[in-house]
């Protein structure tokens, strides 16, 4: 294809040679485009090129090839048989027929479609398309057919079977192996292709092949190896992965290497090209072209599709670049830069026009006015069109320009003015000539007051969390419009943004900016930039924020004791207020966070840190320190922690606390207390020393309690008499020796379980579900046990005596109630002492009855009368079920609206009279009352407080 635009003309090349229409010819050209008819692969395969043709030039295509594939049939029909010895390696040729276009080889092992699989023994080459089989056994003996593909046309020949057979004159011995298949000396590889290379051979054993670098570079992971078919794969083919490979066959009879080299190509590519161009007369051209390409590339210039010949000295062609010096209308055309080695060429087209015309403002008239400032300068450009170039003047009204040291001309023809008055107002004209005639074209300019910023630079100080506003008032020519923009640091200020910060305040001619809440981010230069149409000012002002301290710096711990330490740190910056106070803080891990520490000296500066010392620590833990700066503005953020380190261990101090016991079994003294914590422990290997002795002995007896978490030690001793007393006292050590011992308390021993049982046991039905149990008590104390109190077991009919219910009295009472039991229900109860040694033997079962439930149902029809300071009640008579209790009388529960506990009345009639205010809202609830209990409740009744009504 040939992609031309409209009002072009085409002309074809086939292997330089001009392609002619003619009528009922093959070849046509339509668009552009070139067709060939019925295709004949000796007459059209080639090379074709394109010439496109206009009014502005000609330009050639780059080359295209044709190649016309096909792919014959095998010629031989019928092949000689192959005879080998077993053990013996074999090639079979395939032969490819006549073909144009890449093919691919397969083998036919006897009958379609049974392939020949290839492996470590077998091989079938891309390149030759012969089968290898490394070693010869039994099972390879039939008829091989080579199967020929042309990937282009996707058809397939076969060619005749080449029969393998074996000889009988013995067994062929065992051999060093023989590489058949070797790729080329030096094999050239484009960038970007993936490139193949074939190793193979024929041994007994079977060869082994691998492939290596011989300078013992590894191959990148991109690179494929198929060890078992010989074939070394690589993709993307780039300028690193050339050089020099070994394939090496090898067996247990010996080696076999072959050598190649891949070397690197890459065909030209464009880097630079010329662009499209109009000069004028007399000027010079220069046109780069560049292009990358291994190994480098030649150039060549074509002009409308023929060679440039440079036999003019104004044409030169240097490394690929055309200059063309004092062009002339011949010149125009267009060009082609061709880039080109032996693996191909690229081609970039320009057009060249050389124009000649009279000057011409039609594109380019001067600025109907020009505004300037006075005192300032102005440009006022004048740049007509014309070739070749002319002479340029200028007119002031009607007098022509004369150049002063205020007032020239530059080379491209504008004019400049310097210090402006307000005489240069005025009307401007430029009068461009040149050979083929002569143009003007004329503006005003306009002379304006300049822009003054009234303001003085300053520096502001304020202090964080004020408000403060910054000035930028001007002096300016009332017929401009004036825009203010504030920049800080240099960074524009983009007002509604920033947190709400920044707000403009100035009116119509002034730019002030207000700060609201300023931070210490806040402090830098700020710029207010003034602009009109004719000039622009600017000022700067600098705002310094005073704020509290920042953090301190570099905190460091050094000097530790059991209880002190010094801490060093770097004052940070003080926001301009000066640091008057340092408070140090510590954290361990026993504390609610960070707390104060005591510090035993003022701070003292030390070069260019401040240190303190840290007193009043724990012994043996891990402490963090931050330090934290104070001005007259307020207490900063606190610095980092430092480093975690630990005070130096030392003798306990602290002895536990809350030392008491008694208890436990017989014959035991259980001794508690409560855990030192280990803030107070003072060091590693913490322990507790136990003394006791019987109360009016001499000699202690001591027992270690190594864990520091232990809160109690039991003595046991079968001598030791039941609730005897005893004097303890608990002290404590550590790896650094013992430390002192804790006051001494009296604790009793193990007391004796209760030895009898409780007497005179009875049992009372109380209502439904509660029933009172009552019983002769045991002395409370003796010298060998105390009651502690008494355990009720209790269970009914239904029930089993091991799930018995369990109730336990505590100090010395003689009754119980049992709540929450079924109504109508007999029990089981029986009880026994207990005290912290166990618990006595059980007394005698009794049995108790529950009463009837209460009647299920509530009181209805209620009626209430009020008068000033009575409330009359009634309602019907609750009649019990057969299967309840009978009804003995009422409670009647009252309370004003805003009470939360109601007043309870109870009567054995069904109705009542309650002497009550009615200047209040009430609440009324009856319920029956029965021996077995308090029935259902009426429904909540409100009385409001209307006196005389009657519901």
């Amino acid at each position: 294809f040939c992609h031309v635009a409209l009002y072009v003309h085409a002309q074809w090349k086939m292997n330089d040679s001009f392609i002619p229409p003619q009528p009922g010819s093959r070849y046509s050209i339509s668009g552009g485009n070139l067709r060939i008819s019925q295709l004949n692969k000796e007459e059209d395969a080639g090379i074709y090129q394109c010439l496109a043709s206009n009014s502005f030039g000609t330009i050639l295509s780059r080359e295209a090839s044709l190649h016309i594939a096909y792919l014959e049939e095998f010629k031989t029909q019928r092949r000689s048989p192959v005879s080998v010895r077993e053990g013996q390696g074999v090639v079979l040729l395939c032969g490819p027929p006549a073909h144009m276009g890449e093919l691919t080889f397969s083998w036919i092992f006897n009958e379609y479609p049974s392939f020949v699989k290839q492996d470590t023994r077998r091989f079938v080459s891309q390149k030759t398309g012969n089968l290898y089989i490394a070693k010869v056994e039994p099972s390879d003996v039939g008829n091989y057919t080579c199967v020929v593909t042309n990937t282009v046309t996707q058809s397939r020949v076969q060619g005749p079977p080449t029969p393998l057979v074996l000889r009988s004159d013995g067994i062929m011995g065992e051999y060093e192996p023989k590489i058949e298949i070797q790729f080329p000396d030096v094999l050239a590889v484009a960038k970007g292709l993936t490139v193949k290379l074939e190793c193979f051979a024929l041994g007994n054993p079977v060869p082994s092949i691998t492939w290596r670098r011989p300078d013992g570079v590894p191959f990148p992971r991109k690179v494929d190896v198929n060890k078992s078919t010989g074939v070394l794969e690589i993709p993307y083919f780039q300028q690193e992965d050339a050089g020099a490979f070994e394939c090496m066959a090898e067996n247990s009879r010996g080696k076999n290497t072959v050598k190649g080299r891949l070397s690197f190509y890459a065909p030209p590519h464009l880097v630079e090209k010329p662009q499209d161009v109009q000069k004028a007369i007399d000027e010079s051209l220069l046109w780069e072209c560049k292009a990358s390409a291994k190994p480098k590339p030649s150039y060549r210039w074509l002009k409308n599709g023929e060679p440039l010949e440079s036999f003019e000295d104004r044409i030169q062609v240097v490394n690929g670049a055309l200059s063309i010096s004092s062009l002339t209308l011949s010149d125009t055309g267009m060009y082609q830069c061709i880039a080109e080695n032996r693996h191909g060429r690229v081609f970039a087209n320009a057009e060249l026009r050389v124009i000649a015309v009279a000057p011409d403002f039609s594109n380019s008239v001067l600025k109907a006015q020009t505004l300037a400032r006075q005192g300032g300068d102005v440009l006022i450009e004048c740049r007509p069109r014309m070739s070749p170039r002319g002479m340029i003047s200028w007119r002031k009204g009607k007098e022509a320009l004369r150049e002063s040291h205020r007032v020239s001309v530059l080379d491209n023809g504008s004019l400049r003015i310097s210090n402006i008055t307000k005489l240069d107002a005025g009307l401007y004209t430029c009068v461009a000539r040149n050979q083929f005639g002569v143009a003007s074209s004329a503006g005003t300019l306009v002379v304006k007051e300049p822009t003054i910023i009234t303001s003085k630079a300053t520096q502001l100080d304020v202090t964080v969390g004020e408000s403060v506003v910054i000035p930028c008032q001007v002096s300016r020519d009332p017929t401009l419009d004036v825009r203010f923009t504030w920049f800080f640091n240099e960074q524009l200020i983009n007002f509604g943004s920033h947190g709400g910060y920044f707000e403009k305040v100035g009116g119509a001619s002034a730019g002030d900016i207000m700060i609201r809440n300023i931070q210490l981010r806040h402090a830098g230069r700020y710029t207010c930039a003034v602009q009109t149409k004719v000039d622009s000012a600017s000022i700067a002002t600098d705002v310094v924020v005073r704020g509290p301290p920042d953090p301190p710096l570099d905190i460091k711990v050094d000097e530790v004791t059991e209880t002190t330490s010094f801490v060093s740190w770097s004052p940070g910056p003080d926001n301009h207020s000066p640091v008057f106070a340092y408070n140090i803080q510590i954290r361990s891990p026993f504390s609610l966070g960070w707390q104060a520490a005591k510090t035993g000296v003022q701070e003292l500066r030390v070069w260019n840190k401040m240190q303190t010392r840290v007193v009043e620590l724990s012994p043996w833990v891990e402490y963090e320190f931050r330090v934290l700066a104070t001005n007259s503005v307020g207490t900063g953020e606190p610095s980092k922690p430092s480093q975690k380190i630990r005070t130096k261990d030392t003798l306990p101090r602290t002895t536990p606390a809350r030392v008491s016991g008694g208890g436990g079994s017989r014959s035991e003294l259980v001794i508690t207390w409560e855990p030192v914590p280990e803030e107070l422990q003072c060091g590693p290997g913490f322990g507790y020393v136990v003394a006791f002795r019987p109360l009016g002995g001499q000699s202690w007896m001591q027992a270690a309690v190594t864990s520091p978490d232990a809160s109690r030690y039991i003595f046991k001793n079968e001598s030791i008499p039941p609730f005897s007393p005893f004097h303890v006292k608990v002290g404590v050590y550590n790896n650094k020796g013992e430390g002192p011992f804790g006051s001494v308390t009296t604790i009793y021993s193990a007391e004796e379980e209760p030895s009898r049982a409780p007497s005179r046991v009875r049992a009372k039905s109380l209502s439904a579900s509660e029933v009172e149990v009552s019983w002769k008590p045991l002395p409370w104390s003796t010298s060998r046990t105390r009651i502690m109190g008494y355990e009720l077991r209790y269970w009914s009919t239904k029930d089993r005596p091991d799930t018995a219910s369990v109730m336990r009295t505590v100090g010395n009472r003689t009754s119980a109630v049992i709540r929450g039991l079924d109504p109508s229900s007999t029990y089981y109860i029986k009880l026994k002492a207990y005290n912290s040694a166990g618990v006595g033997p059980d007394s005698a079962v009794v049995n108790v009855t529950t009463k009837r439930p209460p009647p299920s149902q509530s009181p209805v029809k209620v009626m209430w009368n009020a008068t000033d300071s009575k409330l009359i009640l009634k309602w019907d008579h609750v009649k019990a079920l057969e299967n309840e209790s009978e009804v003995m009388g009422y409670k009647v529960m009252y309370k004003q609206s805003r009470q939360s506990r109601p007043s309870v009345v109870e009567t054995n009639s069904t109705s009542l009279e309650l002497s009550l205010p009615v200047d209040e809202d009430y609440i009324i609830q009856i319920k029956p009352v029965s021996e077995g209990g308090e029935g259902s409740s009426s429904k909540q009744i409100t009385i409001p407080r209307i006196a005389g009504l009657n519901l």
